[in-house]
């Protein structure tokens, strides 16, 4: 049976991502893809003009017009310049709070996302349940077209 990873797990592992918004975003969406896959899930991903980042999108549950959408996105403001006393790109703890680049901003909510549609997953669903994690939010939304 395939493990399935706790949040905090998957925030770590997304965190340790250094998915800074000038650079590709590849590892982090080929692991997203490789650990949706591996509980049966089926995404899709889409790349930019340069094929260097990409977005990533998937959805359990019937396929059918509504449900949830949770979105999120995959990129994380330069740490140039910034005097981190830690690694930024790990996850650690700090008084009962969890510190590295994109906990908040928006790892944190990434990594729910992909935990709840595993579970999700598992469950049968009347409506869809579906994940959008774009590239480029932090330069523009440009990974999330209209």
């Amino acid at each position: 049976m395939v493990e399935t990873l706790t949040p905090r797990a998957l925030l770590e592992k997304l965190v340790g991502f250094p998915t800074v918004s000038r650079d590709s975003n590849l590892p982090l969406t080929d692991w997203v893809q490789e650990y949706l896959g591996s509980h049966g899930i089926e995404s899709h991903r889409q790349l930019d003009e340069t094929g260097q980042k990409a977005s990533v999108y998937a959805h359990v549950g019937p396929l059918e017009d509504g449900g949830v959408l949770l979105s999120g996105h995959t990129d994380v403001v330069p740490v140039d310049g910034q005097d981190w006393t830690m690694d930024p790109f790990a996850v650690t703890e700090k008084d009962g709070k969890l510190f590295g680049r994109g906990t908040c901003d928006m790892k944190g909510f990434d990594a729910l996302a992909i935990w709840a549609l595993v579970e999700a997953s598992k469950r049968d669903l009347a409506r869809p349940l579906q994940i959008a994690l774009t590239r480029d939010e932090e330069i523009g939304c440009l990974g999330a077209p209209v």
